[in-house]
C-alpha cells in the first residue's frame, strides 16, 4: 500500500523543510482556527514566514503568502495544480461540478461555453438590470427611512446583488420559481459554510442532521432548476439560438445536458451575489469613513452622462473603480484559494511531492507592507496608475481559473455605488467601530454594517 493510499492515520507528515506550527499547536489553537481563521491565518505568517507548513498525515498543506510562490501555483505550473481539494469538495456538495468547483478537465470546455454569456457586448446591456435592480432595491428600502437612519447595508446590498443574478440568469422568466431557486441556493452556501467548519469530514453517506439537510436542499436545488430549464426548452430554446439572451437561454442552447446547467446556474447564483455583496457592503463602510473620497466618487458619478457601462469603468469612472478595487484589496471576498498538486513541483527550491495542498489567502498576500506601503490604509488612488498589472493582487483568482464573471461583479459594483451615493449620503453612527470581518463563503461584517443613510435629493446617473 503506497503512502498515500494509505489510511490518513497511519501516515507520518512529510517533511519537505518548511517550518510550521507542531501538533500540539494545532490542537491548542483549534478553537482559535474556527472562530477567527483570518486571524489565525496572519498570526501564523508572522510567526513562521511566507512559507508555512502544516502537521497532516502524508503529502503537506503549505500555507504560500509569497508572490513568487503563488504565481507558480495559479499561473506558471497551473496543469499540475488541480482544485480537488476539502475546500472545493465542500462547495460541490451543493454546486456539483460547475465552473467554480470542478477539478474535472471538463471545465474548461463549460468554461468555453458559458463564456458568450459574459461577451463584453452582452455584459453592457445587463448593466441595465443591474441599474433597475438597484433602484427597486433603494425604493423598497427608502419608504420607512426618516432622515439619517440607521441602515443595515449588508442587508441592502446582499438584496441587490441577489435581484442583479436573478436577473441576469432568469431576465426572461423571473418567475416565483426562480425567486425559490435564488433563495434556495443561498440557505444552501451558509450549509456549505457550516460543512467546512466541522470538526473532521464526515463522509455524506453518514446520516448526520446536516448532512441531511444537505441532500434536502440539493434535492430542492434540483427540482426547481430542472423545472426552469424544462420550461425554457419548452418555449423554443435550443432552435437557432432561441433559448433567450440571458445567461439560462445560453446554457441551454450551448448543448450541455440539463444537469451540467443545473450545476452552471447553482454555481453563477452563489458566485454571482456572496462576493459582490461583500464587497459592496465593506466599499459603503469605507466611504462611510472617508468622506472626501465619498464626495470625490459622488461628484464623478454625477458628471458621468448616460448609462454607466459594465465594461471598461477603469476609463470612464477611474476614481469610483479605484475604489472598488481598493476595497477588494482590503477585504477581498475570496479569502482563501487552495490546489492539490498531481504531481512533484518545486516552490522556492523544495521539492514538494505529489498529493500537497498549497493554501493562499489573498487576504494576507493583499496585506503585504513590501508591496503595499501603509497596508491597512484604505488610499483608492494607489489604483489610478494601471500601466502594469500586479500578480500579488487577486481578488478574483489568478491564471486559467480566474473568475469568469471578473468583468460582470467589477461593472455591477461600479453602478450600485454610483447610484446609491448619487442619491444618499452614508455616514457613520456615533461610537462606531468596525465590525469583524466574518470569514464565510464571502468574508462578511459579523452582526452586519449599520450605517447612516441621509438622502441628498440628488439624480441617479
Amino acid at each position: 500500500m503506497s503512502s498515500l493510499t494509505a489510511p490518513a492515520w497511519t501516515r507520518r507528515p512529510i517533511d519537505v523543510g518548511i517550518p510550521g506550527p507542531t501538533p500540539r499547536d494545532m490542537a491548542t489553537g483549534f478553537w482559535s482556527i474556527r472562530a477567527d481563521p483570518l486571524s489565525y491565518l496572519a498570526a501564523t505568517r508572522e510567526r513562521y514566514g511566507d512559507r508555512v507548513a502544516f502537521p497532516v498525515p502524508g503529502p503537506p498543506a503549505l500555507l504560500l503568502s509569497d508572490p513568487d510562490d503563488v504565481r507558480r501555483v495559479l499561473q506558471t505550473s497551473a496543469r499540475t495544480w488541480g482544485k480537488d481539494t476539502v475546500q472545493y469538495a465542500a462547495l460541490g456538495r451543493v454546486t456539483g461540478p460547475g465552473l467554480l468547483a470542478s477539478s474535472e478537465p471538463s471545465w474548461i470546455d463549460h468554461r468555453r461555453l458559458a463564456a458568450p454569456a459574459f461577451h463584453h457586448q452582452r455584459l453592457d446591456r445587463v448593466g441595465v438590470h443591474v441599474a433597475e435592480a438597484t433602484d427597486e432595491a433603494l425604493a423598497r428600502w427608502e419608504v420607512p427611512w426618516p432622515h439619517g437612519a440607521m441602515v443595515d447595508v449588508a442587508r441592502l446590498t446582499l438584496g441587490v446583488a441577489l435581484d442583479v443574478v436573478g436577473r441576469a440568469l432568469f431576465s426572461a422568466d423571473l418567475s416565483d420559481q426562480a425567486h425559490r431557486l435564488l433563495e434556495a441556493t443561498s440557505a444552501a452556501a451558509r450549509l456549505v459554510v457550516r460543512l467546512g467548519r466541522g470538526i473532521v469530514p464526515v463522509p455524506e453517506w453518514i446520516p448526520t442532521p446536516l448532512n441531511r439537510r444537505l441532500v434536502q436542499t440539493r434535492r430542492e436545488l434540483d427540482t426547481l432548476c430542472l423545472q426552469l430549464i424544462a420550461t425554457r426548452r419548452a418555449t423554443g430554446a435550443g432552435r437557432d439560438g432561441a433559448g433567450g439572451d440571458d445567461l439560462l437561454g445560453l446554457l441551454v442552447d450551448s448543448g450541455l445536458s440539463d444537469q451540467e446547467i443545473r450545476d452552471e446556474l447553482v454555481t453563477m447564483v452563489i458566485a454571482g451575489h456572496e462576493t459582490v455583496a461583500a464587497a459592496l457592503t465593506w466599499s459603503l463602510m469605507l466611504l462611510a469613513q472617508d468622506q472626501d473620497a465619498q464626495d470625490r466618487l459622488r461628484t464623478e458619478a454625477l458628471a458621468h452622462t448616460g448609462p454607466v457601462p459594465m465594461v471598461g469603468t477603469a476609463q470612464r469612472l477611474p476614481w469610483t473603480r479605484a475604489v472598488v478595487d481598493e476595497a477588494l484589496r482590503l477585504y477581498p471576498p475570496a479569502w482563501v484559494i487552495s490546489r492539490r498538486s498531481h504531481q512533484p513541483d518545486v516552490l522556492s527550491g523544495h521539492d514538494v511531492p505529489a498529493g500537497t495542498t498549497a493554501i493562499i489567502s489573498p487576504w494576507l498576500l493583499h496585506r503585504r507592507a513590501d508591496a503595499w506601503p501603509e497596508p491597512d490604509a484604505f488610499r483608492p488612488e494607489r489604483f489610478l496608475d494601471r500601466s502594469a498589472a500586479r500578480s500579488d493582487y487577486l481578488p478574483f483568482g489568478a491564471g486559467p481559473r480566474l473568475c469568469i464573471g471578473r468583468e460582470f461583479a467589477l461593472g455591477e459594483m461600479t453602478i450600485v455605488l454610483g447610484r446609491l451615493l448619487t442619491a444618499y449620503r452614508i455616514g457613520l453612527p456615533r461610537d462606531w467601530s468596525p465590525p469583524i470581518p466574518q470569514a464565510l463563503i464571502a468574508v462578511h461584517p459579523r452582526g452586519g454594517m449599520p450605517l447612516h443613510v441621509t438622502p441628498l435629493g440628488g439624480r441617479h446617473p
